[in-house]
């Protein structure tokens, strides 16, 4: 999830409106959403969905690289009096949050073809905007040149001697670095969000929350932390120290699509990123190496949700930018050939060009998944608590016995 901050706004005059033949004023609507690397195709979108309904759209993307977020946004937006008629939730912390604007659509024909919408006690709420999953990605090439199977990566201990075989043959490989990882201040996203999911739920089965329910209850199991605190050191101690250190969005995944390293610590987000770059290298996902144990499997799931602002002065035009997503052509084309998305939709029989895209849906088909549980954890703790922890670790300013004690302390301070 490409997390820099880009602010484009498309706006569109009203169009004629059919049927009586008489020009009309439209009431547009406006969207915000916090994935910029697909803006360029949600532009366009939003450009031929307004030549074909009439209703002006306005589309903002807002990343959290550059210092905002999206919770930061709204909140600006909400003082402001200019709250968006379409936004973007996470999970339930930020449903908290917007609880009393959100508007609630059960009635919806969409709910028919997915599994994944965002649902509390009962009611849908949230349309899911794709599927996304990651774990590590890799370059195929890469390690066949150093003859280590990906298969093989499902332990800590595997990744520790590929780690160390990788790294003895940089320049045999003409690698920079082993792994692209980012852990500066801007980008506590990856490491607070993703990367801390680890510990969440990794080798659990899916939708078990006991790690979460301890943690939030200030119950930490001592050994999964400090298996999840070496897995933690082994990315630091073998990621480029710049783009670890200060390194955005764009140095994390440019690295990995020159072949400068040969993991990437992201998504099925970035398939954009590498059809930009015209990768040509075969390339997949491992699952995290964030347990000694061996765990077989990559983190899926709905990652966040448009939801309509029940106080929007157009929500039948809301309702149907989201109908026509899924149920038109068009929209199908924008998810999954133009933003390179697996859709959340069973109606949408396309299939997904992005090979990162492609290696989800080869693990779900296996039903080799674990949840995404980071979201049971407040924006505020997440990004202000956990955030700096891992910051302080990757500059070198805390050992690994001292990232375990602020983790521990950060966790025991939920109950």
């Amino acid at each position: 999830m490409k997390r820099y901050l880009t602010v484009a706004v498309l706006l569109l005059a009203a169009a004629v409106l059919f049927g009586a033949g008489q020009r009309e004023s439209v009431q547009g609507i406006t969207l915000v959403q916090n994935k910029p690397e697909i803006d360029a195709q949600l532009q366009n979108y939003g450009s031929l969905w307004t030549q074909n309904s009439g209703i002006p759209v306005t589309i903002k993307s807002v990343g959290g690289g550059s210092g905002a977020d999206m919770g930061q946004q709204l909140r600006a937006d909400f003082a402001a009096g200019e709250m968006p008629d379409i936004f973007v939730i996470a999970g339930i912390e930020d449903y908290k949050e917007w609880e009393s604007i959100i508007l609630d659509l059960s009635g919806e024909s969409w709910n028919d073809v997915t599994s994944v919408a965002f649902t509390h006690d009962g009611r849908v709420y949230g349309f899911p905007v794709a599927i996304e999953g990651w774990g590590l990605a890799y370059n195929a090439k890469l390690l066949q040149q150093a003859d280590i199977d990906p298969a093989a990566l499902t332990s800590y201990g595997a990744y520790k001697a590929a780690f160390e075989k990788l790294n003895s043959m940089k320049t045999q490989l003409g690698i920079d670095s082993v792994v692209s990882m980012a852990a500066s201040a801007d980008m506590g996203w990856v490491t607070a969000h993703h990367n801390f999911n680890s510990l969440l739920s990794n080798g659990l089965p899916y939708g078990d929350l006991s790690v979460v329910n301890d943690l939030l209850a200030g119950r930490v199991n001592r050994q999964r932390l400090s298996e999840y605190a070496d897995w933690v050191e082994l990315l630091f101690r073998y990621a480029d120290r710049t783009v670890l250190t200060t390194g955005n969005y764009d140095a994390q995944v440019g690295a990995f699509a020159a072949g400068r390293a040969v993991f990437l610590h992201q998504g099925n987000w970035v398939d954009p990123n590498m059809a930009e770059a015209k990768v040509t290298f075969d390339m997949g996902f491992a699952p995290h190496g964030s347990m000694h144990a061996d765990t077989d499997g990559i983190f899926v799931a709905a990652p966040s949700f448009y939801v309509i602002n029940k106080n929007s002065k157009n929500i039948e035009g809301a309702k149907r930018f989201l109908n026509d997503m899924v149920y038109t052509e068009a929209g199908h084309e924008f998810m999954v050939d133009k933003a390179l998305m697996l859709p959340a939709f069973t109606n949408v029989d396309r299939m997904p060009t992005g090979q990162l895209s492609r290696s989800v849906q080869k693990w779900a088909a296996n039903d080799k998944l674990y949840s995404w549980s980071q979201y049971y954890f407040t924006n505020e703790f997440r990004d202000q608590t956990l955030a700096p922890i891992y910051n302080q670790f990757a500059a070198g300013r805390i050992n690994k016995a001292r990232f375990i004690e602020l983790m521990t302390v950060a966790f025991e301070g939920l109950k």
